[in-house]
Formats: C-alpha cells, sequence, structure tokens
C-alpha cells in the first residue's frame, strides 16, 4: 500500500512538472517569435536610415566612444544627402541650355517686335483719331453753318441749328438737330409734324450735299408730303444745285415734274407688258 501510494504521489508530481514545462515552453516560444519580429523591425530601421540619411547605426554605436569620428561620419552623410538631392547627373544639359537658350532670344525678338508694332498701332490710332476728330469737327462746323441758310430758305423763315451731344468726345457724340419753323418756339426735330420733318431732314441732306457735292444725287419720294408751297421752295433750291450737279428724282409731284429736263416713267399699254416711256422736257419748253 506505502508502495502503490508512493508511486502515485510521483506520477501527480510529474504531471505537474509537465504542465509547468509544456507553460515554460510557450513563454520561451513567444518570448523567441517576438525577438525575432524585433530583430525584423530593427533590420527594416536600420535599412531605412541607411537609405534616408547614409548612416549605419551599429557602425555608430561601435564607435561611440571616438567623437571625431561621428561628427565626420555625420558630415559625410550630410553632404552625401545634398549630393542625392541633386540628383544624377545629366550629360546632355549643355546642349539643352543651348537649344532653349536659342528659343528665348528668339521668343525675346518677337516679343519686342510685337510691342514695337503695338506701339507704332497706338501712335498710328492717336493720329487718325486726331486727324478724324479735326476734320469731324470742320465738316460739322460747315454743314452747321450751311443748315442754318439752307433751312430758312425751306421754311420760308425761322431757323435751325445742329447740336453735338458731347462735345468733349468727338469720336463718339452724336449730333442733335434743334428746329424753329416760323411762328413756333424752338423744338426738337422729334415734336415737329411729319412736313416739317421731310422739311428739315431735306435741308440738312442739302446742306451736306453743298459741304461735300457729289456728280449726281438720288432723291426718292423727297417731296411727298410736303405742301404746294414748301415743295417750289425745294424745286428752287434743287435748280440751283442742278447747276454743278445732276439729280435724279423720284416723285409723283406734278411741280417736281415740271422742274425736270427729262421724264422717265413705266406705262402699261398692254395688260402685263411694261414699257419705259421717256419725255425730254426741254422741247416742249
Amino acid at each position: 500500500m506505502d508502495g502503490k501510494r508512493s508511486l502515485g504521489v510521483t506520477e501527480e508530481q510529474l504531471r505537474s512538472l509537465a504542465v509547468r514545462v509544456a507553460g515554460e515552453r510557450e513563454v520561451i516560444n513567444g518570448l523567441r517569435l517576438e525577438r525575432q519580429e524585433k530583430s525584423l523591425e530593427k533590420g527594416h530601421l536600420r535599412q531605412a536610415i541607411l537609405d534616408r540619411f547614409r548612416c549605419d547605426l551599429e557602425q555608430q554605436q561601435q564607435g561611440e566612444g571616438d567623437w571625431d569620428d561621428q561628427r565626420q561620419e555625420l558630415r559625410r552623410v550630410e553632404l552625401q544627402r545634398q549630393l542625392d538631392s541633386i540628383g544624377e547627373v545629366n550629360l546632355t544639359a549643355l546642349e539643352e541650355f543651348q537649344v532653349l537658350e536659342e528659343r528665348l532670344t528668339f521668343l525675346v525678338a518677337q516679343q519686342n517686335d510685337l510691342i514695337a508694332s503695338v506701339a507704332d498701332l497706338e501712335t498710328t490710332i492717336q493720329r487718325i483719331n486726331s486727324t478724324t476728330c479735326r476734320r469731324f469737327r470742320d465738316a460739322f462746323e460747315q454743314i452747321n453753318g450751311r443748315f442754318q441758310q439752307v433751312f430758312p430758305r425751306l421754311f420760308a423763315g425761322g431757323r435751325a441749328e445742329l447740336h453735338l451731344t458731347d462735345e468733349g468726345n468727338l469720336l463718339e457724340t452724336g449730333v442733335e438737330i434743334i428746329a424753329q419753323p416760323p411762328g413756333k418756339r424752338l423744338q426738337e426735330l422729334g415734336l415737329l409734324s411729319g412736313g416739317e420733318k421731310a422739311l428739315t431732314a431735306i435741308a440738312l441732306v442739302f446742306a451736306t450735299f453743298m459741304v461735300r457735292p457729289s456728280p449726281f444725287c438720288l432723291l426718292d419720294e423727297v417731296d411727298a408730303p410736303l405742301d404746294d408751297a414748301n415743295t417750289d421752295r425745294y424745286n428752287d433750291l434743287i435748280q440751283e444745285l442742278a447747276k454743278k450737279s445732276q439729280f435724279i428724282i423720284i416723285t409723283h409731284n406734278k411741280r417736281t415734274m415740271g422742274t425736270g429736263d427729262a421724264l422717265y416713267g413705266i406705262t402699261m399699254e398692254e395688260q402685263g407688258v411694261s414699257k419705259v416711256v421717256s419725255v425730254r422736257i426741254n422741247d416742249f419748253r
């Protein structure tokens, strides 16, 4: 009995020791695995520092006692880092620089030409604007003077004149017509009757024609809104201007027809067939 009891105790102790040994083995295996992981991490860190800073930590640790060597190594590492930041040497840099320099010289020359051309254009535009303003002012004053003479002849009295809407900007100014027919007050053109507007427009056209005459003048139904008295004054003025220019007048007014040298009309002797008829008025005078 005593031997069996002693054997059981021994077996129990063995089992307890086996459990402890298994636990210790697990701890040892975990430590080994952790050591391998730390070793791999250390290797990665060492390689990263070596790639980035050109510095080997193990060599630095081995030479910790030599401060001069460490300072030289740090200086070497810094210089190496600066060289790495510069990059690889471009062996064709000189040729590329020459090509770019030639291109830059060409573009600068083109730019200078453009700047000079723009300056010339601006000078030309200013000269044209100055000439245009001067000629416009001269023409305006002459036409305004003639208009003030022609208007009372066509209206048998009254007065009229032209005004600039913007005296300070002759390139963009407008022209305003101020008219005063006989027996009425001075007012804008828009306030006149239809016949007065037509006669005022005729006065302005004839005033312009007197300042800048042309070989011929075409008038289309200009006398349509005029009464007999205004038509006669209109025809008298045409007869005066016709001494220097030829007038072609489209009209249905018998008084105007009677002042012409020749008449041209369209007749239809047969249905659907038009025919041009001409008459020399001077042959019947």
